[in-house]
């Protein structure tokens, strides 16, 4: 509910009430956070000596910015640390010995007295901390984005360099280790272990799949070591912001990933271990590192732990060892990018990253000539805990191995077979013979592996393998029999979705529906020149006909004003329009055609949106949060990673809403939709005096209740067909009920060879051929458990065709 008064059970005491403040969906406007830099994202949040600690951090800002340290009490009253001196911060760390927590370049003791260590003496883009190898009462570890490492007396803040911060050196990213762009760093073991997630170089910044990223080590000497060439990002253990209580024996866990699947790599009696997750969003992929933030494992007062990885919530044991490698469980997916969180009295607080005005390498001709946010700014997320269950249904998908030659008998990585209702994987090769593959499983996560069936796949060829419900373990594994040329396999896991297609959560009942004959519409944008408010530029749809209202802006009290200011009323409306023809609505489909070229088709929804689509009166594409791309096409809101990221081919849908939702944007953390129809006493509206504007106002991942995502189309609709020339790809995935119907009008019997895209990279392969008969319809449903990201349609001779797909 929106406009609520929370009250938090904050320890030690501080049993305060919380005024009524606005409040939409666990977002309280007032304790927005902004600076005067391109980006401005959460980089630590710590509940500490009765007060929620929260920093902010600008891009690449080694010598101090605009950031703030912020001091929140436990009636959510905001303090703005004067010692603040900014950056682009991260760390944080609790010293237990000296009673201190470490937050950025700042110091807090337990009387919540701060002290600063300058950037003149410790530069750099301060990203973790980590305990001493050997005077861990006495000193604490800092490490920075480009590979500085230094050491801190804890009592008198003195700081010493170990490894000079890379913003020195010639190349700016350092000379110490491979990669770029540090994140993680944790001691155990005698051990510093660090972390990176990018590369340095004009192709990270394009191709998602190159070599990239390192985890490291140092035992103190002179020499690291790498541990694995791959992007990585968290590196903790089950002491977390403390650090291990016995760091000869608890476990280091580093979460990363690579093109294929996500990486876990534990540190467990000295020797390293590496087991394989899916992801559920493409969205936080690329070379370069930029689009995760930082990632975390961390304690929320539950028996398991919660990580944030690629777009799920996952329950993390805090048991999780090498011999007791079980638990791992994917809680739901979610849109908002979150660069910290932590448990304060019965809430969880996400700091987020919501909205930066540089936008960075995130442009699209979607877009057209939508000018980016006018300041940058970020909001803290309060949750129950129950909510991190009940946001999207979870979906993943990885690979162990993506057109790879794989040695006979030469085992994969262990990839997670537990937590999803649905599993099933895809194996291709192009070897000249038969290949057999054999599984085994690790059914409680103790090493004790198991056979549990074998495959063969025809010579270069394909299969596809169903894991029924009754095959229970927590890790799979896989080797060939014979040397493999071009081996493919890939999960695709999903759960059950409990939405019903349809299904619209009340509180979006305000929003107009797309054969409404009338409603408030306005183009939307967070405004700059420090002012902190919203424009909106206020519309009134009448019919097929679209005209101005009046210029009006949204502060911080959530009251919607209208103000007499034609400057800007004029800058929003040539600077925030909506483009046009961004889509072609094609027979039965929605065709995009992307930056590149290449040509995409999506479902249809309402037939209402036939004309909406082709007048351009809807937001069709937007970044919402930081670095990737809220999608919204034909009634469906789909999830659009950065072209860096692997841009359309790896969209997946959201919700089908079937709603006109005129613009959207964020401000102060929420999601602010136009085009509403009615609802006065509505508490996610916001409505002018005047009457004649107003708003929704929530949170990005409320989108989830809009419904599940459904709709009906296909590439071909009576269409001329050549043979053996592909249609155009077809959106598959996010799906769960699919039902193909092939026709065709020729003279003779044709055969159609259903193709499907594994990755969204174009991987191809052939699933299944189907004889259609002349002025026959021929109907496949898909196995509930099969999943890929594109289908596309092959004739073996020219016809006319249909190929129609019913998502229900």
């Amino acid at each position: 509910m929106a406009l609520l008064t929370l009250v938090l059970a904050i320890p030690a005491g501080a049993q305060t009430p919380v005024p009524a403040r606005p409040s939409y969906s666990g977002i309280y406007p007032h304790l927005a956070m902004f600076n005067n830099e391109g980006e401005c994202g959460t980089g630590a949040v710590v509940p500490f000596a009765d007060r929620l600690w929260v920093i902010t951090y600008a891009p690449h800002m080694p010598k101090g910015s605009s950031d703030k340290l912020y001091e929140i009490t436990a009636d959510l009253t905001q303090t703005v640390r004067p010692e603040s001196i900014g950056g682009t911060p991260a760390n944080r760390m609790i010293h237990r010995e000296s009673n201190q927590l470490f937050i950025g370049p700042y110091v807090i003791d337990g009387e919540r007295k701060v002290r600063v260590i300058p950037y003149t003496q410790m530069p750099g883009r301060h990203t973790a901390n980590a305990r001493h190898l050997s005077d861990p009462a006495g000193k604490i570890y800092y490490t920075t984005m480009e590979e500085g490492v230094y050491e801190v007396d804890v009592k008198t803040l003195a700081a010493k360099e170990l490894f000079p911060d890379g913003n020195g050196t010639k190349n700016k990213g350092g000379d110490l280790l491979p990669g770029y762009h540090g994140k993680g760093s944790y001691s155990g073991f005698g051990r510093l272990i660090y972390a990176n997630n990018g590369e340095l170089s004009p192709l990270a910044q394009q191709r998602p799949d190159i070599e990239s990223g390192v985890l490291a080590e140092w035992d103190g000497g002179k020499d690291w070591k790498i541990v694995r060439r791959n992007q990585f990002t968290e590196v903790t253990g089950p002491g977390g912001i403390y650090g291990n209580d016995k760091p000869d024996s608890d476990p280091v866990w580093s979460i990363g990933w690579d093109h294929r699947s996500l990486i876990l790599m534990m540190l467990d009696g000295g020797k390293w271990t590496t087991y394989r997750l899916p992801k559920a969003s493409h969205s936080y992929d690329g070379a370069h590192g930029w689009n995760t933030e930082w990632p975390r494992i961390r304690d929320i007062g539950e028996s398991d732990l919660l990580m944030t990885m690629h777009g799920t919530f996952w329950k993390f044991p805090r048991t999780f060892t090498a011999a007791t490698a079980a638990g791992i469980r994917p809680r739901s997916n979610y849109l908002k990018v979150v660069g910290d969180f932590a448990r304060w009295g019965d809430k969880i607080v996400l700091g987020c990253d919501d909205t930066a005005k540089s936008e960075f390498l995130n442009k699209r001709k979607a877009k057209g000539n939508l000018i980016g946010p006018g300041q940058s700014q970020s909001n803290l997320w309060f949750i129950d805990p129950s909510r991190l269950d009940d946001l999207g249904p979870a979906i993943g998908n990885g690979a162990v191995w993506l057109k790879e030659d794989v040695k006979a008998g030469q085992w994969s990585d262990p990839f997670l077979f537990a937590g999803y209702d649905r599993r099933a994987l895809h194996l291709s090769h192009g070897t000249g013979e038969p290949v057999t593959f054999e599984f085994e499983v690790d059914a409680a996560g103790n090493g004790a592996w198991k056979a549990l069936r074998s495959v063969t796949v025809p010579a270069g060829g394909y299969a596809w393998v169903d894991f029924p419900e009754a095959e229970k373990a927590e890790w799979i594994r896989i080797r060939p029999h014979g040397d493999v040329v071009k081996a493919t396999a890939m999960f695709h896991y999903t759960n059950n979705d409990p939405r019903k297609a349809g299904v619209v959560d009340p509180m979006f009942a305000a929003i107009a529906t797309p054969d409404a004959k009338t409603y408030s519409a306005g183009l939307i944008r967070a405004r700059g020149e420090n002012k902190r408010t919203l424009h909106v530029a206020a519309m009134q749809v009448e019919g097929d006909s679209v005209s101005d209202v009046g210029y009006y802006e949204l502060g911080v009290d959530m009251k919607l004003i209208k103000v007499d200011d034609n400057t800007a009323h004029d800058y929003v409306k040539k600077n925030v329009a909506i483009p046009k023809d961004v889509l072609k609505v094609e027979g039965s489909s929605v065709l995009y055609t992307d930056d590149k070229g290449r040509r995409f088709r999506l479902p249809k929804g309402d037939a209402a949106f036939d004309r909406l689509t082709s007048s351009g009166e809807y937001r069709i594409c937007r970044e919402v949060c930081t670095e990737r791309d809220l999608f919204n096409a034909h009634g469906t809101f789909y999830e659009l990673p950065a072209e860096n990221a692997g841009g359309f081919g790896k969209v997946r849908p959201v919700a089908t809403h079937n709603r006109a939702i005129f613009d959207y944007c964020t401000y102060r953390g929420l999601l602010v939709l136009t085009g509403i129809a009615g609802a006065a006493n509505d508490p996610h509206i916001i409505r002018s005096e005047d009457g004649k504007a107003a708003v929704w106002a929530g949170v990005v991942d409320d989108l989830w209740k809009l419904g599940k995502p459904v709709g009906i189309g296909g590439p071909w609709s009576d269409s001329e067909v050549k043979a053996n020339e592909p249609s155009d790809p077809y959106l598959f995935k996010g799906y769960d009920s699919r039902r193909l119907t092939l026709s065709q009008s020729g003279k003779e019997a044709v055969s159609v060879r259903i193709e499907i895209d594994l990755t969204g990279d174009g991987l191809w392969t052939p699933y299944k051929t189907l004889e259609v008969a002349p002025s026959a319809k021929v109907e496949h449903a898909f196995p509930p458990n099969f999943q890929a990201a594109w289908v596309r349609f092959v004739a073996d001779k020219d016809t006319k065709a249909s190929a129609i797909l019913t998502y229900e």
